[in-house]
């Protein structure tokens, strides 16, 4: 088997406190459709090391002086979804807490980003007040039900349960797939903002509903969590996402997306995670997208930090 893969193929040296802390979370309890979630984590960290270290924003390679950490992945006997859910954050708690450290989560299936919010709670930015983040949401989906399959802690939930955590606003961007309660609860709750792909993209004015999107990013304020579900980007890019949807955004509204809210004077990203990442039978598209993802908020993080 050989040493777990660590990120960007990079040489770690445990002894140095981290400055960026990558978190491998295989969790896949709820999957509805596309199997293989649990394997995301460790095909991201392995499509890392093929990912050029060059950063223009840096105009260095990095890690650009940071000290990167790749922690042991999650792993839990747990029997039940709560108490997996539990022990996620239990797992996640002391970087999700810690001011000095960046982290990135690495998933695994989005049901887990409830448990990430607990983890947050104790944050410096926070103090106990989950109502003050920001969730910046990429998805195809709004995740915004209330129950799938009598399940409430879906992972088609994952947005919805977070607000019941007492999240203050979730900023979704690249929705194209989602249910008449869904819609009709984003329409209704002023703490939802919903873009869907269909605007972006839209032929007639996509490009100026996205200028405008990437203004209001730019004005966002206070503490913010960054969840990339790999699907909000078209199948051609993820295509073994575990529910991929035609007509997502491309490469580069991402990455535009991303740098945006790093350049932001107003908020302050405290992590971000990349999920529903999938291994493919032939080829290695959907885990080195996600890496780059990674290496991208990792990158904006760094960037941002030495501004």
């Amino acid at each position: 088997m050989g040493d777990p893969p660590t990120f960007l193929g990079l040489s770690e040296d445990h002894s140095l406190t981290p400055n960026i802390v990558i978190l491998p979370v295989p969790y896949e309890l709820t999957t509805s459709y596309g199997q293989g979630t649990a394997d995301g984590p460790e095909s991201c960290l392995r499509a890392s090391a093929q990912v050029e270290l060059y950063d223009p924003r840096l105009s260095e390679d990095l890690p650009a002086g940071a000290v990167i950490r790749t922690e042991a992945a999650w792993s839990s006997d747990a029997g039940t979804l709560n108490e997996q859910l539990n022990s996620i954050t239990q797992y996640l708690s002391k970087w999700l807490s810690d001011d000095s450290v960046f982290p990135v989560v690495l998933g695994g299936e989005h049901g887990l980003l409830p448990a990430q919010i607990l983890a947050m709670k104790n944050h410096p930015e926070l103090r106990g007040d989950l109502e003050q983040i920001t969730i910046l949401q990429f998805d195809a989906h709004a995740d915004l039900r209330d129950e799938l399959d009598e399940d409430n802690w879906s992972h088609a939930c994952a947005a919805r349960r977070s607000l019941d955590r007492g999240v203050g606003q979730i900023i979704q961007i690249g929705v194209r797939a989602w249910s008449r309660e869904e819609a009709t609860f984003s329409e209704n709750d002023n703490r939802v903002r919903t873009h869907l792909a269909s605007d972006i993209l839209a032929v007639s004015n996509g490009q100026k509903v996205w200028e405008s999107l990437m203004n209001e990013l730019s004005m966002i304020s206070g503490p913010v969590w960054i969840s990339v579900d790999i699907d909000v980007l078209d199948g051609y890019l993820v295509p073994s996402t575990g529910t991929p949807v035609p007509g997502g955004l491309s490469w580069w509204h991402l990455e535009s997306a991303l740098a945006t809210i790093f350049e932001s004077k107003n908020c302050k990203v405290l992590g971000a995670d990349v999920v529903e990442t999938v291994p493919d039978i032939e080829g290695s598209l959907t885990p080195f997208t996600a890496a780059m993802i990674a290496t991208r908020l990792v990158g904006g993080h760094i960037h941002r930090s030495i501004q």
